[in-house]
């Protein structure tokens, strides 16, 4: 084995490690940006992102798009009961005044 030869294994080893760290960040990607984001499901973007490096890269467009969504929060809200008697007031003297309307028109 000359010289040429073992400078092209390492060579050829660099490269074989370069790649898999680069298949190793690209990976981890989706699911860092989702987690410095605050995503609520970043935890399901991380799988995903794996997943699809492990799938070739089929899917991981799709989770790094999904990393870079934000989410609609729904914010619940509690009506109190006297709200509740004022909105259910309302509604009965609109009613009241939808059949007045139509008494007349008939």
């Amino acid at each position: 084995m000359s010289g040429l030869d073992v400078f092209a294994i390492i060579v050829l080893l660099i490269l074989l490690f370069a790649a898999f760290g680069i298949w190793v960040a690209l990976a981890m990607l989706p699911g860092k940006i989702a987690k410095d984001r605050g995503h609520p499901q970043a935890e399901a973007i991380n799988i995903g992102g794996w997943l699809g490096a492990l799938l070739g890269g089929v899917l991981w467009p799709v989770f790094l798009i999904w990393a870079f969504t934000k989410p609609i929060r729904v914010e619940t809200g509690t009506v109190t009961s006297s709200e509740l008697n004022a909105l259910s007031d309302r509604l009965k003297k609109l009613e009241a005044n939808q059949t007045t309307q139509r008494g007349r028109t008939s």
